[in-house]
């Protein structure tokens, strides 16, 4: 790609930004166009209001006609109520109406307001299951029950149908927040056919938004479903998608960055249909989960469905401890509910990151320092191969005279291949690989990939301050105004801004070290030139990308590039230039006489060569 294509491409750009926002409505078609939005979704939810009542009503008439005469008619009478069970992490409601989860509160977490964390509301939240009878469907919303027992923590309601009865068995385990959900039949096998033998479930929940800004949580916060003896799988964080699952489920979660709330069927969910809905930005909620599946039902009494409610936070080593309270044999391997990351990254963090952030965190240390010293700790682990890395471009820097030479010596572009075959050779002779840089580098990229999926998915980060920033967990923001600015939004993250300055270093750093390889032609060294250029505008595009990011996220950013600014300063401190061409002098007046034998790229180029040669030699006979 030449300059002005380059040129034509970047006007291109320009003209389509500056076009966008000459076209953009202005402040008062904006606030008009609101108005009118707001008055479409008033009306709208006034027609559906009425559709709703209506049809309330003609169900209501039915009733009248059809109830009066069936077996479920008395549990079809009397007033909803919310009986609330509770331990010492946990509060949850359930209603008589259906029997059914009606909230969940945890009390040892705080949202961005100061309030109790509210996983399920009332409002938010709808929770029935259905089963066919002989004569007629049954769902959990016309039944109402009775409570027969009942402690802080447990509770039994029954719902007497005929001579039988339906029962239903909840336990709130102690410190721990599963929920136990049993449902048991007895004495009402008539009223269904011998082949029924499942219940119909449908789930649904307006997830709220926890933490400050939603959009870096919104990332974070997917309908997750855990695939019978198979792995964990999640719906399209930012799409509005529905997906039909023909696969048996163990568990399906409705998770936000932090918490869960998660339902654990031990017969399996069959027939699974899943939808995810992405919400407006500022409106307070993140998504809209819905999830229909069937599970096993006997009405002959003989075995019990068994559920379990997971309704706590994401925290790696609670999830793990939860998988013992299973109620059968199953692994439900929560914990890979924290992401970790592509499987080599992921195991990087759960046998090493894990363990060393443990370690750090138990000394009881500020979070801020915990990163500091974490970065530090990685830095030294790594040295070796940045140390390597360096070497290997201070040897390609001193030997740039000869490589000048030949550069000069080959100056048309016919002669390339014969330059670079001897830029080999000249590599070979002094024992330096051009490639020497750059296989310690990667060897560190799985480290620096595998922190950037750790620290956002480190519950302990949340709430803790450090410095100016109030929550590590989400971006600090003490520099704020009240409208959002294009690309921006309404704050600057100050952690952010120093991580993307000392990118911008770094990537002057890397610029230099490359202007040592001599190998490129006049073309590529200018399209060598583009390419810098596009680095150095990254880090200024990476303080737009992470602006919205973790605070602790871009802190960490911020001291890998600041150490690392440090150690090619101390490295090119100490490295004496002299000494090393003394060493690849020293090497090659030790290796003159040995046989050389090019391989590799070398090898190749070399065969190419002939092959050019041969094929001009044909051409002029």
């Amino acid at each position: 790609m030449d300059k002005n294509t380059i040129t034509g491409f970047i006007l291109i750009i320009l003209v389509m930004i500056g076009f966008s926002y000459w076209s953009r409505p202005s402040e008062a078609q904006l606030a008009e166009m609101a108005r009118q939005d707001s008055i479409a979704q008033v009306e709208q939810a006034k027609a559906q209001a009425e559709l709703e009542k209506k049809a309330m009503e003609a169900n209501t008439e039915k009733q009248e006609i059809v109830d009066s005469t069936s077996a479920f008619f008395a549990v079809k009478q009397g007033t909803a109520e919310t009986i609330t069970l509770q331990n010492e992490h946990l509060s949850v409601g359930i209603s008589t109406l259906g029997g059914v989860l009606e909230n969940a509160t945890l009390k040892e977490y705080k949202n961005q307001e100061k309030q109790d964390v509210v996983l399920l509301s009332k409002e938010e939240s709808k929770f029935r299951y259905a089963m066919a009878a002989k004569n007629e469907n049954i769902s959990s919303d016309e039944i109402y029950f009775q409570a027969t027992e009942q402690t802080d923590s447990t509770l039994t309601l029954t719902a007497a149908i005929g001579s039988g009865s339906l029962n239903l068995k909840y336990h709130l385990q102690p410190d721990s927040y599963m929920l136990d959900f049993i449902i048991e039949s007895e004495g009402i096998a008539n009223l269904f056919a011998p082949s029924m033998n499942t219940i119909d479930i449908y789930w649904e929940n307006l997830a709220q938004q926890q933490e400050k800004g939603g959009s870096f949580e919104n990332r974070y916060a997917a309908l997750t479903y855990k695939i019978k003896d198979e792995g964990t799988k999640k719906l399209d964080e930012m799409k509005d998608v529905s997906k039909d699952i023909e696969k048996s489920l163990d568990w399906i979660d409705f998770k936000d960055q932090f918490f869960s709330a998660l339902i654990i069927a031990h017969q399996d969910f069959k027939n699974v249909s899943l939808t995810s809905t992405p919400q407006e930005k500022n409106s307070g909620y993140l998504k809209l989960y819905r999830a229909q599946m069937q599970t096993q039902f006997d009405p002959t009494g003989k075995q019990p469905t068994e559920m379990q409610f997971y309704l706590g936070p994401n925290d790696f080593h609670t999830l793990k401890a939860t998988n013992k309270l299973s109620l059968s044999d199953k692994d439900l391997e929560l914990q890979n509910l924290v992401y970790f990351g592509w499987p080599i990254v992921k195991w990087i963090n759960r046998f090493f990151i894990l363990y060393l952030f443990d370690w750090l965190t138990g000394f009881g240390l500020n979070m801020g320092i915990v990163l500091l010293l974490l970065t530090l700790i990685v830095k030294a682990l790594v040295y070796p191969a940045t140390k390597k890395s360096y070497l290997a471009s201070a040897r390609m820097r001193v030997l740039k005279p000869e490589m000048d030479k030949i550069n000069a010596k080959y100056p048309k572009q016919e002669d390339a291949m014969k330059k670079q075959q001897e830029m080999m050779q000249l590599y070979s002779q002094y024992g330096v690989s051009p490639m020497g840089g750059c296989l310690p580098m990667l060897i560190q990229m799985p480290i620096w990939i595998a922190l950037f999926n750790f620290i956002p998915n480190a519950i302990e980060l949340r709430g803790q301050s450090f410095l100016w920033a109030d929550d590590l967990s989400a971006y600090d923001d003490i520099i704020r105004w009240s409208k959002d600015l294009w690309l921006i939004g309404n704050h600057i993250s100050i952690f952010c801004l120093l991580f993307s300055v000392t990118n911008i270093v770094n990537t002057f750093i890397s610029m230099r070290q490359q202007q040592s390889n001599a190998m490129m032609s006049a073309e590529q060294q200018q399209q060598m030139k583009m390419m810098q250029w596009m680095m150095g505008i990254m880090p200024v595009a990476f303080f737009f990308m992470f602006n919205d990011y973790s605070s602790g996220l871009s802190y960490y950013y911020f001291l890998s590039g600041l150490t690392t600014i440090l150690i090619m300063w101390a490295l090119r401190r100490f490295t004496d230039d002299k000494k090393l061409r003394a060493q690849l002098d020293d090497y090659k007046a030790r290796h003159a006489n040995d046989p050389k034998k090019m391989g590799g790229l070398a090898a190749r180029l070399e065969a190419m060569q002939k092959m050019a040669e041969e094929q001009q030699k044909m051409r002029k006979h």
